[in-house]
């Protein structure tokens, strides 16, 4: 459970009588463009045998299935590794390697069961539980633990490592009170939240971040306060490890340092006859009206407004493009809200894509 403070936003269009973000490929869908394929793709990368041989050992019902996702396989040069359908889609809608980095590994079945892939900054896992819901079936595997683990044998929630010894920090770890202390208060009345699953509290840059980047699914509980680690002020949570400073607010290398421990085969690959990403290959209808750089970094996302009868699409903060749209009429009118597109289809009848019906 999360408990939120007030915040005093000021007025802007998130203020405005109606904001949809959609968090995907909405950017492809609202503007017609969508990929050369829907298909599963024609050209393998020859991976390494560890990984493939793992993935291929899974049950069919654990292997992301071909639901209309980019239908082509790419290789990254910057780090000699492939991706493809639903791994490709999350890591392009979510900011692709300015958020999570460059795939470190061929796709691989972990520890836990579930069809994975690593990228330097966390490790994709495929959750076929939520493959019908609202919510995204691709996730971050929970390695915050494991490399406090790796780091010094753990902390307990005296702050003290598991091992023996202390450390400064140790206030920081120890889950806060939510009864007398005034931490928690503080952290509220000034716009943050506190997550009572692991008595932790979330704010400032590092609240932004979370909340623009689904932080909850993804990220998933906070482990820690803030503190200061390698020079730059730090957050612990459950998929990954936040820091800010000059840079900005973004995920730290922590699969990359974590491969030894959980044991991930990150072999170059060769790129045999794949195509190197590049946001144009998923792109068959051209911009009208073109703003902005399609491979600025940032999670894709639209903006509609109904009262302007407007659309803005943007990639991160980079506005790609806007157009003149028309919302639907009552008694049919379009639903105000915040929406994830979750998945693209070429076409689809007016059941909609339901549990039942698929």
């Amino acid at each position: 459970m999360m408990t939120r403070g007030t915040t005093g936003e000021s007025e802007s269009r998130q203020n405005r009588p109606f904001r949809m973000v959609a968090v995907a490929v909405a950017l492809l869908l609202v503007l017609g463009v969508l990929p050369t394929s829907l298909g599963p793709a024609r050209v393998e990368a020859r991976a390494a045998t560890t990984a493939t041989s793992a993935v291929a050992d899974l049950p069919a019902e654990m292997i992301p299935p071909d639901m209309g996702q980019a239908g082509i396989q790419v290789f990254v040069e910057a780090t000699a590794h492939t991706i493809r359908g639903q791994m490709l889609d999350y890591w392009r809608a979510n900011g692709a390697a300015s958020v999570y980095g460059n795939p470190i590994s061929e796709p691989f079945a972990a520890a836990n069961g579930y069809y994975s892939q690593a990228f330097e900054n966390g490790v994709f896992q495929y959750l076929p539980d939520y493959l019908y819901t609202e919510d995204p079936d691709v996730r971050l595997m929970p390695i915050g633990r494991t490399a406090l683990e790796t780091r010094g044998g753990g902390f307990r929630n005296d702050g003290r490592r598991e091992g023996g010894g202390g450390d400064r920090r140790g206030s920081k770890w120890r889950p806060l009170d939510p009864v007398g202390g005034n931490t928690i208060p503080r952290v509220l009345s000034e716009g943050g939240v506190y997550v009572e699953e692991t008595s932790h509290t979330i704010s400032g840059d590092f609240l932004a971040w979370y909340q623009n980047h689904e932080g909850h699914f993804y990220l998933g509980n906070p482990l820690s306060q803030p503190m200061t680690d390698r020079g730059q002020t730090v957050q612990w949570f459950e998929g990954g490890l936040l820091m800010t400073g000059n840079g900005g607010t973004r995920l730290a290398p922590l699969a990359a340092e974590l491969v030894p421990q959980l044991g991930i085969d990150t072999e170059p690959v060769e790129q045999g006859d794949l195509p190197v990403f590049d946001e144009a290959l998923l792109v068959t209808a051209a911009n009208p009206n073109p703003l902005g750089d399609i491979n600025a970094p940032g999670a894709k996302r639209i903006e509609i407004d109904i009262s302007e009868q407007t659309l803005w699409a943007y990639q991160g903060d980079t506005l790609i493009t806007s157009t003149l749209i028309s919302t639907a009429a009552e008694p049919n009118h379009t639903e105000r809200g915040l929406f994830h597109v979750r998945y693209k289809k070429e076409k689809e009848d007016m059941a909609g894509f339901t549990d039942e019906i698929r």
